[in-house]
């Protein structure tokens, strides 16, 4: 049952992934995507924020929590991965700037490929990531699909928007299907956390790093770059918790991590939505 309920994950992921990135290419255009990472500043915050504090704030709460050296690793590797495609869906249901929403994603993703592998024997010694293989499956599932959208969007305007709708609803469906398959298939993982500490500082780091975000982007960008911060590429950290450790609680607390995060920010989008 257990094994059905990853496969129905992994695949929910697939879609989720695709049809988000795929939706937001027919709603946008490559100027509307890039036109906010024209601002040099806020994109050094950006990148501040997600490469610099959030991963000394998993690495403090490592040490602060006592962790055990495979939860602590788990978290640090949430810490370094940037770029989680479920920010599209967040910035929608916050009403916020999804235009910014999408470049901060793609533009954390690329970093990220090339990151992990300088910093984490930094703070891990002896391990070596292969970024290829980071690159691979963030380049087939997120930016093959949106550059299809913006390319049909451009080329077939009409065609683009009688599509949309469709996608759109596959990405909510696709979404919620992560979620309780996930929930689902490693819910007896997650309980193995209570007791350590984890789950506890999964909390602490999301909000932590929602404030980082909230706090440098400003009175344009805070909406964004909150949930930006907040939700790390879950998809990156498997890759390498896979690539480098043997340990399956490093794979569970990214696992925790995610949960948390689902449960958290959906609540914090909709209420940026009430602001707005």
């Amino acid at each position: 049952m257990n094994d059905l309920l990853l496969r129905g994950s992994n695949i929910a992921v697939v879609f989720f992934v695709v049809s988000s990135t795929l939706a937001v290419g027919l709603s946008l255009t490559v100027g509307q995507i890039l036109g906010p990472l024209r601002n040099v500043r806020l994109v050094a915050l950006s990148l501040a924020a997600n490469f610099v504090l959030a991963p000394l704030v998993a690495f403090g709460l490592w040490r602060v929590f006592d962790l055990d050296e495979p939860l602590g690793i788990g978290l640090l590797l949430c810490g370094l991965a940037a770029g989680a495609p479920f920010l599209i869906k967040l910035a929608e249901f916050a009403k916020a700037d999804l235009a910014f929403a999408v470049g901060l994603m793609v533009l954390l993703m690329v970093v990220t490929v090339g990151y992990v592998p300088l910093v984490l024997p930094i703070f891990v010694a002896g391990t070596a990531v292969n970024p290829a293989q980071i690159a691979l499956s963030l380049v087939v599932l997120m930016l093959i699909p949106l550059a299809a959208g913006l390319l049909l969007r451009a080329r077939g305007p009409a065609v683009a928007e009688r599509i949309r709708p469709i996608v759109g609803k596959v990405s909510t469906i696709s979404m919620i299907l992560v979620i309780v398959f996930t929930i689902a298939a490693h819910f007896s993982s997650v309980l193995s956390v209570f007791g350590t500490f984890g789950i506890l500082a999964a909390i602490v780091y999301t909000v932590l790093c929602a404030g980082i975000g909230w706090l440098v982007g400003g009175a344009g960008a805070r909406d964004v770059l909150a949930l930006g911060t907040a939700q790390r590429n879950a998809a990156a950290a498997f890759v390498v918790a896979g690539q480098n450790f043997d340990d399956p609680k490093v794979v569970v607390m990214i696992t925790v991590v995610l949960i948390v995060e689902f449960l958290m920010l959906l609540p914090f989008a909709r209420r940026l939505a009430r602001r707005h």
